[in-house]
């Protein structure tokens, strides 16, 4: 297939572009909203054409174990699911990690706590960026805003979890997973031969008998000093992704008195503000973080010594602000204006909060 222009939705970008990247697989399970990504796959019938395995598995536990086979074979592997979905693959997530292995991990997310509701949310920042299963370790988190980004993301996702031999999650609201544009589709890449993958991954599981071939993958460790050096091994490659995988995007900050924060779907409504409030003479710029983690602290603690005032836009109650208080250190006030349950905020609002918490006026 070559470089091709669709309109589609996010959900649909995702599945025709781990096609076009050349995965060997995506085990999943269908929840709302992001079921369109099994059900586009399943249409496409990728293993009659790529040989992509695709499998719905009994549950999202099952998925997420299932992803855990596969990477230990040094496969690139994928599942998708939202919000409370994605909470039952945190252990798989966990091992993944703590096996050092790649896999890609999408997640629409939707309202909650619990079952909560079936419309757009961006509570799941913390589970994302903090480690949302047990023990010290990270997941690189990219927020897209566009469908654009939601295919490009699926190859850098990939790319970036053999890169680092850790898992990659592309975080997306439900809104970008649900709404509809045009769309330029990469060209087919060829899938790894065998030979090519023993060579790329050689750590992989291969199933060959030898004292050459046979790799154990596991997450276990019992000797405490070794557990150690195993964590620390870890965070010495989180420290390696920090320096050069942080990715994010400015806008109007070059003259800007107020900065605004915001990612995924938000961030568009936010520029839309922001171009509102320069006609009318109002300096704000924003910036987009596009990893959540790795977190851009460094260029916002930049922005902070510049502004009067940081204002985070966010489909929850309040985290991504506390990334970015600790990323201004003071400098400038942050403040947090967020809606829930699938409320999503109109560029007047985003003015209504900034007057509130800035005292500006337009």
């Amino acid at each position: 297939m070559e470089e091709e222009v669709k309109l589609m939705k996010g959900n649909e970008a995702i599945a025709h572009a781990a096609i076009r990247y050349g995965a060997d697989g995506y085990f999943g399970y269908p929840i709302t909203p992001q079921s369109e990504v099994l059900e586009t796959l399943a249409e496409l019938r990728p293993w009659e054409t790529t040989g992509m395995v695709v499998l719905q598995a009994e549950s999202e536990v099952a998925a997420i174990n299932m992803v855990y086979g596969g990477a230990a074979t040094g496969k690139a592997v994928m599942t998708s699911s939202s919000s409370p979905g994605v909470s039952l693959k945190q252990e798989g997530i966990s091992y993944l990690a703590a096996s050092e292995l790649p896999a890609l991990i999408v997640n629409v997310m939707r309202g909650g706590p619990g079952l909560g509701t079936i419309q757009p949310s961006q509570a799941d920042y913390f589970q994302a960026t903090k480690g949302g299963g047990h023990g010290d370790y990270h997941v690189i988190v990219l927020a897209p805003a566009t469908v654009q980004e939601m295919t490009d993301f699926v190859a850098l996702g990939f790319d970036l979890a053999f890169k680092y031999r850790t898992p990659s999650m592309i975080l997306a609201d439900g809104v970008v997973g649900q709404m509809m544009e045009k769309v330029v589709l990469p060209p087919q890449r060829p899938r790894r031969t065998q030979e090519e993958l023993l060579k790329q991954c050689p750590w992989a599981a291969s199933g060959r008998n030898g004292r050459d071939h046979r790799n154990v993958v596991t997450s276990l460790e019992l000797d405490s000093a070794k557990m150690e050096e195993n964590n620390l091994r870890f965070q010495r490659t989180y420290r390696l992704i920090e320096e050069n995988e942080v990715r994010f995007q400015e806008y109007y900050t070059e003259d800007a008195e107020y900065l605004i924060v915001a990612f995924g779907s938000v961030a568009r409504i936010c520029l839309k503000t922001i171009e509102d409030a320069r006609a009318a003479g109002l300096k704000i710029g924003m910036l987009r973080p596009i990893t959540l983690w790795p977190f851009p602290y460094k260029e916002i603690e930049r922005l902070a010594k510049q502004v009067k005032g940081i204002l985070t836009v966010e489909l929850n109650a309040g985290q991504m602000v506390e990334d970015v208080r600790l990323a201004a250190n003071g400098a400038a006030p942050v403040r947090h204006f967020g809606r829930m349950g699938g409320i999503v905020p109109n560029p007047g609002e985003v003015i209504g909060a900034l007057r509130e918490h800035f005292n500006v006026e337009l």
